[in-house]
């Protein structure tokens, strides 16, 4: 028995951090089910997001966004799902149009200012 605890129980502090830090198992839906599989999803986008912000900077430093009332070293989570989603957006949504009629010419200022907005927001 003590064997088997032992066994489980670098799992079990697994789901409590996760519970803690990152607020998983909260979700709202109807049945058992679908939290047993939204859980594992959830654990595996925030590996995914994490390992694939790991390797877009390769050694530089991690871009935080800071407030004037609170300081912080790493950014969160939602700010590097952000940045991921800035360096992502520009190269596969809009790389490619299917006419010239539908390309717009707008600085190169603004269409930052606007991916990085909408990284943001979604």
């Amino acid at each position: 028995m003590v064997e088997w605890f032992v066994l489980r129980w670098a799992l079990d502090v697994t789901f409590h951090e996760v519970r803690d830090h990152l607020g998983v198992e909260t979700q709202r839906q109807w049945s058992d089910v679908a939290i047993l599989r939204t859980t594992p999803a959830l654990l595996g986008l925030f590996s995914l997001v994490t390992v694939f912000a790991q390797q877009l900077l390769e050694g530089h430093a991690f871009p935080v966004r800071q407030a004037v009332w609170s300081s912080k070293a790493l950014p969160t989570f939602s700010e590097t799902l952000a940045d991921l989603r800035q360096h992502l957006w520009p190269s596969t949504c809009f790389s490619v149009s299917s006419s010239d009629a539908d390309t717009v010419h707008i600085p190169r200022a603004f269409f930052d200012r606007l991916v990085e907005t909408l990284a943001f927001a979604a």
